[in-house]
């Protein structure tokens, strides 16, 4: 398709006038039956390049993405353009997932929004292999990449499955993939070296400054620059929800509209804060990495990171959400080397132990040839978190020792919109029955039934088929409303396990997590490399995404002449023995989730766990009580009192 066709296209769909870099290379090799992989800096025009070829293509195009406010704002964005997309995402009851379905097949979605998770429901693949896809454009797709700084399981299985479902083309799209992890996607999705489009990464319009500092004088510097240099909307980033706390009541304090933003938050408050800063009603929003993704504010003029970044990838991410407007942005690194000892916690903390690895492999093994699990349940009962306990799930079925099987609710809460006895009158003396059956082996609740569809079918003699059958036939009727939970996933052992033990298999994992976890903490000190290198910061930045920068940019701190430096350190302190006796006093507490030695260290340190959740630890008064102290120290000082 010529250029002159694509820009008039555009413009009547988009109202733009002209492409941005890199756009119509890999709008063109879509439109050619090519699989491409779009580098762009964030802001950079990534969506415009599935949007449109969706217009121009035959077929369905399936937008994977795992920020549901990024998916509702897309979505919302084309539709106001009468462009016919919708997203399958969580928030949805079943009767508009069902609705959705019903619009899929004669071509009533151009554009569709989904999670990565989302293949694995049943439903959901019973109903695409129906439909013509055209396109898969995967978002965030250094998520694919185990060299990648985010690496999501459920990423992993996406070339399998564009395969399986015979999907012609498949864009990736991400801001912050290094050359291995590049190459890692084009591997995957068989994209040619001709048809990877890399932009520029170099925003002239964002100043980096990095100033070394002692911890203890973060807080006021941050707030004499804010007061002073009025750079707003400021984001400022920091690691722990305490500090966003902390820091945004004190810059409340000191006069300044200044909102604190975190996962513990409770949604309403989150969701407000959000607003506010949005709508120009909050200066500076104080948040840790939960706030950004899906962002689209143009007019944010500074980005200050109150604590070093986890890698580069992030800081990279993060400042591209300052000035998107193309108006100068001040990017603020207040860099402290005490910052370290918390992110190496998270990093080391996260590896499971060999002993809950082997737990988990030997529970698995045993459930049979076929069979179905509850992760959150899982989790808990091993203590191993859901990301850590997927990433091991996937990586059996790499070794071919699983293959996943579908998804499906086990439970559901069902509402009567009218009496439950009007609901059954208008049927048939036979469904009549059949229903009374189905509502008698829930058990009532004062507003809801809850019922368990198994233990439903073994009590009436029903497959649960015809149970959900007859459960959703209602929902559509609007006579009862549905919410599903317990969600399973079925699996099939193969032969992959055979001839190798639990405790083998343990080990193998065991190796690959300490391999991830080695690869974390290199990035922990590119990140600390960046920061004390002298040289230009940008030149810096860039050459750690494979660009090459001739000359100094200019404009960043270190090219105006600040100081560069070793970032500064408080001296370490010592486990104390006033910590000895708590430790002490804690383990004479006999928690079920604090029984290994590593669990213990984890909670010592502050790093929460599944168990540690169940069994409402975090607001104990040990929580988090060496948080200060490094890991493989907190975790040698209890080996040795063993």
């Amino acid at each position: 398709m010529s250029a002159r066709i694509l820009s008039d296209k555009m413009a009547a769909h988009f109202g733009h006038t002209a492409f941005r870099p890199g756009q119509m290379e890999v709008m063109q090799a879509l439109l050619e039956g090519r699989s491409a992989l779009a580098i762009f800096p964030t802001g950079g025009g990534k969506s415009l390049c599935y949007q449109l070829p969706a217009l121009l293509l035959e077929g369905l195009t399936l937008v994977v993405s795992p920020l549901i406010a990024l998916m509702k704002d897309q979505v919302d964005a084309l539709v106001a353009r009468d462009i016919p997309a919708a997203r399958l995402d969580s928030t949805l009851s079943t009767a508009e997932v069902f609705a959705l379905f019903d619009r899929l097949s004669p071509g009533g979605i151009r554009l569709l929004y989904i999670a990565p998770e989302r293949f694995v429901s049943e439903a959901f693949m019973s109903r695409i292999r129906r439909v013509k896809i055209c396109l898969l454009a995967i978002d965030e797709a250094h998520c694919i990449s185990e060299w990648g700084h985010n690496f999501r399981p459920e990423y992993l299985r996406l070339a399998a499955l564009a395969a399986k479902l015979r999907i012609p083309r498949v864009l990736a799209l991400t801001a912050t993939a290094t050359p291995p992890v590049a190459l890692d996607i084009c591997r995957a999705f068989r994209i040619k070296k001709a048809d990877r489009v890399q932009t520029s990464f170099h925003r002239e319009n964002l100043a980096i400054h990095i100033t070394p500092i002692a911890g203890s004088h973060r807080l006021e510097l941050l707030t004499e620059k804010l007061t002073t240099e009025k750079r707003f909307p400021a984001i400022v980033y920091v690691t722990l929800q305490a500090t966003a706390e902390n820091v945004a009541a004190h810059l409340a304090g000191a006069g300044l509209q200044a909102r604190a933003y975190h996962a513990g938050l409770a949604d309403d408050v989150r969701a407000r804060a959000q607003d506010d800063f949005m709508a120009g009603r909050c200066q500076v929003i104080v948040a840790t990495i939960a706030f950004g993704m899906g962002i689209d504010k143009a007019d944010i003029r500074a980005v200050y990171h109150f604590n070093l970044p986890k890698t580069l990838e992030n800081y990279q991410q993060e400042i591209g959400r300052a000035g998107r407007d193309g108006l100068d942005a001040h990017c603020g690194m207040l860099a402290c080397a005490d910052d370290l000892t918390v992110l190496r916690n998270f990093t080391l903390g996260d590896t499971p132990g060999e002993l809950a690895l082997r737990q988990l492999v030997d529970h698995l093994l045993r459930q049979g040839a076929a069979f179905d699990i509850s992760r959150y349940d899982l989790s808990r009962t091993t203590d191993i978190r859901p990301l850590v306990l997927e990433t091991v799930i996937t990586y059996l079925e790499k070794e071919k020792i699983l293959e996943p099987a579908g998804s499906f609710y086990a439970n559901y809460q069902i509402g009567f919109r009218q009496p439950e006895a009007r609901v059954i009158a208008g049927h048939t003396p036979a469904r009549q029955r059949f229903l009374r059956r189905i509502f008698d082996a829930g058990k009532r609740g004062p507003r809801w039934l809850t019922l368990n569809v198994a233990s439903a079918a073994d009590s009436t003699g029903e497959s649960q088929d015809r149970i959900l059958k007859a459960l959703r036939f209602l929902e559509e009727a609007n006579d009862i409303e549905l919410k599903p939970a317990g969600l399973r996933h079925r699996f099939h052992r193969l032969p992959g396990a055979e001839g190798r033990s639990p405790r083998e298999i343990a080990t193998w994992l065991h190796g690959l997590f300490l391999d991830r976890e080695k690869k974390d903490l290199v990035r922990l000190d590119q990140v600390v490399a960046f920061a004390e290198d002298p040289g230009c910061s940008t030149r810096h930045l860039l050459a750690y995404f494979g660009e090459f920068l001739p000359g100094s940019c200019g404009h960043c701190g270190h090219c105006a002449g600040e100081p560069a430096g070793k970032l500064p350190r408080s001296p370490n302190r010592d486990i104390t023995l006033s910590d000895l006796e708590c430790i002490d006093a804690l383990k004479r507490e006999c928690h079920a989730a604090l029984r290994s030695t590593r669990a213990l260290a984890r909670f010592l340190c502050g790093i929460n766990s599944p168990a540690v959740t169940r069994d409402r630890l975090t607001r104990h008064n040990a929580f988090g009580r060496l948080e200060d102290i490094p890991f493989h120290k907190v975790l040698e000082q209890l080996e040795a009192g063993e």
